[in-house]
């Protein structure tokens, strides 16, 4: 029995093939810029996974959340930053950790500043947090006395090292084309850029600069001024990357196999044993529709090209309802297995908690 006849239930499947090609290439691009490749291991979440980073010389990685943090250290690795805002009310985790790992921590406000100060038993890296567009968090990168108050306030604290300066470009998510992107990508960096030297002249010199996102680390061969860069999607890449052309669909390395129960032939739509609880309620744009990941026939062990005009419409907790108006939807049958790419692998892997190769290897990850 081949690895698709054993799936009975929504199960994420994972091409390590195109994993590690996807690692190889962006480790090779940071290299190559002469930049520190610090990859967000958000999207994979997994112990095996971050393994397969370490063949590519990776040794400092970004992650999400303490417990994340917590994971990996608990795994080897002896530097990670935090790429979310301090939470102070997680401080004994946070002192604990840093007891096991050099660890880096974002703050973009005095509280933090001051909750973190308290520490003494190991020195923390500080990075404060820059909006350069995003406009999710971080200080507005033109308010420099903002920023100059942080650093003054984070240099007077003697378990603290003050780093840089951090971003998230996250609004070349919603760019399309190259050029969009870049410009964007490009413009976040000289922001920073412009920041670092206003406070030189303010005393704070030798800032180092944090940023990355994955539209910008795949699309912009150009990373000057930025010291390292913190892509995560690229690792599997999604629908979204895909229809915004970000990536090539030969780069997607991850996809749900979701069996089918029903098939509706007067509204051309299939009915899948996957819904919310397992792909997520993110969602792509596919020209004036919106579809919650892109529909796949079977091909080998894994699976082939979107099938033309087939949306995923609508998803409930366990039900997702595909529209096939082409010729595939005779060919799709009760019991058959369909593929949904992802809108957003990153979730996706959230709701899953587990993922299986294309070899059969079980992949566990940090919420199993």
């Amino acid at each position: 029995m081949n690895l698709l006849e054993r799936i009975d239930q929504p199960t994420l499947l994972v091409d390590e093939q195109i994993v590690r090609r996807n690692i190889a290439r962006m480790a090779a691009r940071a290299q190559h810029n002469g930049v520190v490749f610090r990859p967000h291991f958000k999207t994979h979440q997994s112990a095996e996974v971050g393994e397969w980073f370490r063949a590519y010389g990776v040794e400092r990685i970004t992650a999400s959340s303490v417990e994340m943090a917590e994971y990996f250290a608990g795994h080897g690795w002896q530097d990670i930053t935090i790429a979310f805002s301090l939470n102070i009310r997680q401080m004994e985790r946070i002192r604990a950790l840093a007891a096991q790992a050099r660890l880096g921590l974002l703050v973009e406000n005095a509280e933090e500043v001051a909750s973190l100060a308290a520490l003494q038993d190991a020195p923390v890296d500080v990075w404060i947090k820059v909006d350069v567009g995003n406009h999710r968090t971080g200080i507005d990168w033109r308010e420099v006395s903002s920023v100059a108050a942080l650093c003054r306030q984070v240099k007077a604290a003697p378990a603290l090292v003050l780093r840089g300066l951090l971003t998230h470009s996250g609004h070349t998510y919603k760019a399309r084309g190259e050029a969009a992107v870049c410009a964007l990508f490009r413009e976040g960096i000289e922001r920073l850029n412009w920041l670092r030297s206003e406070l030189a002249k303010a005393g704070f010199d030798g800032l180092k600069i944090s940023a990355g996102d994955t539209p910008g680390c795949t699309l912009c061969e150009d990373w000057s001024g930025a010291d390292e860069m913190r892509p995560g999607n690229f690792v599997f890449y999604d629908a979204q990357q895909y229809v915004a052309g970000v990536c090539r669909f030969e780069d997607i390395a991850a996809a749900v196999a979701c069996p089918v129960v029903a098939k509706h032939a007067e509204r051309r739509e299939v009915v899948l044993y996957g819904g919310a609880i397992h792909l997520s309620k993110d969602f792509q744009s596919v020209g004036e529709e919106k579809s919650y990941g892109l529909p796949c026939l079977p091909q080998g062990e894994g699976w082939g090209k979107p099938i033309s005009g087939a949306l995923v419409k609508g998803l409930s907790q366990e039900h997702g309802i595909v529209s096939v108006p082409g010729a595939e939807f005779e060919r799709i049958q009760v019991g058959d297995l369909l593929f949904v790419i992802p809108a957003h692998s990153c979730l996706t892997v959230q709701v899953l908690r587990k993922y299986l190769t294309l070899d059969g290897q079980e992949i566990q990850t940090l919420n199993v």
